[in-house]
């Protein structure tokens, strides 16, 4: 039976292993997508949770690291709901020696009046959370700001958009705000939740709970997040599958006349490229696990 101090040495190992992969991914999604550009000033969101934790861990190393020169800026908002723990982040933020703003509003009482008792809060929550969050972007001067939003989170509402909304949409890496004025990135892109978990609980980050207003988890994201996390169990491999297929997407196999402009297309004496590859037997990667899975029929 392995000693404490051999297993304590396997954790530290894992740890560093898991930091090691999470900064890889993040530069390898900040250079992909050209999430910071030289003299940029990175509005980091900072809800108290793991993943915006994580996320200004990894811009922290990048900034110390990095070829090109820019600022750092972590903001909270405090919506006041009852029970916010109100100096754990300036005291945390504070201990980094990084800049931060916290920005207060009474958003919590805007919502409680507004919904009707026991139906979620969330959707109402975020848009005034948005606005406030782009205001704050504007009175800093910030360039970029950066949401904790990580690989799972994003094929949660790519599957959420599939089964509910009829559209196929997911979070995208980088985007522009709705009134053109603000550029957003998700530098934890490509990484993963257990990834992230793991390394919050190494990192003892000083947790906010997200319940505090009451209002429980969007019911249809959780059935989402749940499925996702039994089949990373039953079928190791299909997540990271799924999610390569958000990269390597095929127009002209879809079935968008937006997309693709199937009226104008046309025969030719020469071979199409990707033609009839539908009816093609499925290539499986041979990369991922799930290759000794494989069950057409049940997909649970």
């Amino acid at each position: 039976m392995p000693d404490l101090q051999s297993v304590k040495a396997a954790q530290t190992a894992d740890v560093t292993k898991i930091k090691k992969r999470l900064n890889h991914l993040v530069g390898k999604a900040i250079a992909d997508f050209n999430m910071i550009e030289p003299g940029d000033t990175v509005m980091v969101c900072l809800s108290g949770g793991k993943d915006s934790y994580t996320m200004l861990d990894m811009l922290m190393h990048k900034q110390r690291l990095a070829p090109i020169d820019f600022r750092l800026i972590a903001v909270n908002l405090d919506q006041k709901q009852p029970g916010f723990p109100d100096q754990v982040l300036p005291n945390y933020l504070t201990s980094l020696n990084v800049d931060f703003d916290i920005v207060t509003e009474d958003t919590y009482s805007i919502v409680k009046d507004k919904i009707p008792e026991g139906k979620t809060t969330c959707s109402l929550c975020s848009r005034l959370r948005r606005g406030i969050l782009y205001k704050t972007a504007s009175r800093l001067g910030a360039t970029k700001i950066a949401l904790g939003h990580h690989r799972d989170d994003m094929l949660e509402t790519l599957l959420l958009n599939m089964f509910y909304g009829g559209r196929l949409k997911s979070m995208p890496p980088k985007l522009v705000s709705d009134d053109g004025k603000h550029m957003v990135i998700r530098p934890l892109a490509y990484c993963s939740e257990k990834d992230i978990s793991v390394y919050s609980d190494k990192m003892n980050f000083p947790i906010i709970p997200c319940n505090l207003c009451g209002s429980q988890e969007n019911l249809q994201r959780k059935v989402i997040k749940q499925m996702l996390q039994e089949w990373d169990i039953s079928f190791p491999g299909r997540i990271e599958s799924m999610f390569k297929a958000m990269q390597q997407v095929v127009p002209s196999h879809l079935v968008d006349p937006q997309l693709f402009d199937f009226k104008q297309l046309q025969t030719q004496d020469f071979p199409y490229q990707d033609g009839d590859i539908g009816f093609d037997e499925i290539k499986i990667d041979p990369s991922s696990a799930e290759i000794h899975k494989v069950n057409i029929v049940n997909l649970n």
